[in-house]
């Protein structure tokens, strides 16, 4: 397993993945946010890689001096084998280099069910963000 950079030649895997792991609405919502952050800062996406095959993606933004986690997706059949937990760890020491004042994991009503990766990774319920603040990357 490798997590590193997005590169623009992940494009057309990543956008795959996420059509195959998100719900339509999910994936519609992603793709603009997916497209904003990498316009803005690319070094907030990441991608896992197993055997030169993307596996797993995660997004993440700085909003308001706090580093958040908008949304991670990982490969059905390499869920559950810790490219998630190796994703959001790699993404946190983004975060950390950043100096961002706090780590967040914006939840919304497409990762609800992603909640209990982050808690194995050691984040609580003080950590989640489901306030009705947008995030700049969802805002546009």
């Amino acid at each position: 397993m490798l997590v590193r950079s997005f590169q623009l030649s992940d494009y057309v895997s990543v956008t795959e993945l996420f059509k195959h792991v998100l719900s339509e609405a999910c994936y519609e919502e992603t793709m603009e946010a997916f497209a904003r952050q990498l316009s803005w800062d690319s070094e907030l996406v990441l991608v896992a890689t197993q055997n030169e095959q993307i596996v797993g993606v995660i997004v993440g933004t700085i909003d308001n001096h706090n580093g958040y986690f908008y949304r991670i997706a990982v490969s059905t059949e390499y869920q559950r084998r810790g490219f998630g937990k190796a994703l959001i760890e790699s993404m946190r020491q983004r975060f950390v280099q950043r100096k961002v004042r706090k780590i967040m994991i914006t939840v919304d009503v497409h990762n609800e069910m992603v909640i209990p990766v982050y808690e194995s990774a050691g984040y609580q319920a003080a950590d989640f963000s489901r306030s009705s603040h947008r995030l700049s990357i969802v805002n546009g």
